[in-house]
């Protein structure tokens, strides 16, 4: 498997969770892609995203069974998705066949919404 570099946490809290490790590199299936990113945002979702489990409910004005399902959708001790940031700037690398759209070497934006870190559907 092929590695890239990536900024990573592995537990929530302040901004010295964070870490640049070797992580592997994803491939697209389907309709996905894989774009090297050459920019990518940290936004106020990511900060919040980093430091959720020390969040209150007061803090995010929202009913407690939200705030706990919210929780258990980022991962209650730790979280579920390791890599920040979801707005980027880069180039096409590989296109998968059901791609018609987009072609290799195209400069891209975009947002990945769930897909922190991966191939952008």
């Amino acid at each position: 498997m092929e590695k890239m570099k990536a900024i990573v946490y592995t537990e929530y809290g302040k901004p010295d969770v964070l870490n640049i490790q070797e992580v592997e590199k994803p491939y697209p299936e389907g309709n996905e892609l894989l774009i090297r990113i050459r920019a990518v945002s940290v936004n106020y979702g990511d900060i919040i995203a980093r430091n959720f489990k020390n969040i209150s409910t007061r803090e995010f004005n929202m009913p407690l069974l939200f705030w706990i399902l919210t929780r258990f959708g980022f991962g209650l001790n730790n979280p579920k998705k390791k890599i920040l940031g979801n707005t980027f700037a880069g180039e096409i690398v590989t296109t998968e066949n059901d791609v018609k759209r987009f072609r290799e070497g195209e400069q891209v934006f975009g947002y990945t919404a769930d897909k922190r870190g991966n191939v952008v559907i």
